[in-house]
Order: structure tokens, then C-alpha cells, then sequence
């Protein structure tokens, strides 16, 4: 589900500008690596519901913990490069850079303490937290700091 999740805001920015562009791929990257760290806490919540649905999550596989955890910390730093190219695109000014580098490094240091630990629930929480206050902060910054 990144993938259709990630296209509407594309599909309004080609409406917008004529043509989807650098910056409307960067809103696809941004918003479909967003969703990985988003549901992998999701699923670490509420890995024992999806398993008596019998959906398979990466919670649920075997090596499941460390998995999951790898893949936080990469899709959370993966956004954090993401992020940048609004920047370095023209779209949003400096104002934007410095909320991108400092939601990014946030969100990178809650990935990584919840992979350390393990990820246990209640650093799942923080982790599913970060990342509901990540975007709307995230594209705020990028509507206010457009040049």
C-alpha cells in the first residue's frame, strides 16, 4: 500500500504544474518512505491481531524483531535523504532544510533506539508517534517555506 498511498499527492502536483517533475517524484519518495516506519510500528503493535488474521508482517517472520528493526532504521534514514530534495529542488527554502534535517534526525534516533531495544511495544508507540507528527510538520514546513 506505499505505493497508492504515496501517488495522490503526486497526482495533484502534475495537476498543478502540468507535469509530475523532480519535485513531484520527491513527494512520492518522501510519502512511500514515510509509510514503512509508519506501519512497521503498526505492525509491531498489533502483530498478535495480524496473526490470527493470519496476514504475514515482518513482525511475524522468523528473525522478525531484528528484521523489522533493520528496516526502520533504513526506511527512517532513506526518508531523512528523501526529505532533502524539496530543498535541493527549489521547491522550499532554508526554513524547510532545517525542519527536514532536525524531523528527520528525530525520527532516525526513535528508529534506532527502538531497533536497539529490540522493538518492543512501547518503543513501537514512540516510533508510530514520531511518525504521525513527522508529516503534517514536514509538508506545513514545505507549503510555508515554498519559494
Amino acid at each position: 500500500g506505499a505505493a497508492p498511498g504515496a501517488l495522490p499527492p503526486v497526482g495533484g502536483y502534475a495537476a498543478a504544474r502540468g507535469e509530475i517533475g523532480a519535485e513531484g517524484w520527491a513527494l512520492f519518495a518522501i510519502l512511500f518512505l514515510w509509510q514503512i516506519p509508519h506501519f512497521l510500528a503498526i505492525a509491531v503493535l498489533h502483530r498478535d491481531d495480524y496473526a490470527r488474521a493470519g496476514f504475514r508482517v515482518l513482525p511475524l517472520a522468523e528473525n522478525g524483531d531484528a528484521r523489522t528493526a533493520r528496516q526502520m532504521v533504513l526506511a527512517a534514514l532513506a526518508l531523512l535523504a528523501a526529505s532533502l530534495v524539496p530543498w535541493a529542488a527549489g521547491m522550499a527554502g532554508n526554513a524547510y532544510l532545517f525542519a527536514a534535517l532536525a524531523l528527520g534526525a528525530a525520527l532516525l534516533a526513535i528508529s534506532v533506539r527502538a531497533a536497539r531495544a529490540g522493538v518492543p511495544q512501547c518503543e513501537a508507540r514512540r516510533l508510530l508517534l514520531a511518525t504521525v507528527a513527522y508529516l503534517p510538520i514536514l509538508l506545513v514546513f514545505m507549503m510555508a517555506d515554498k519559494i
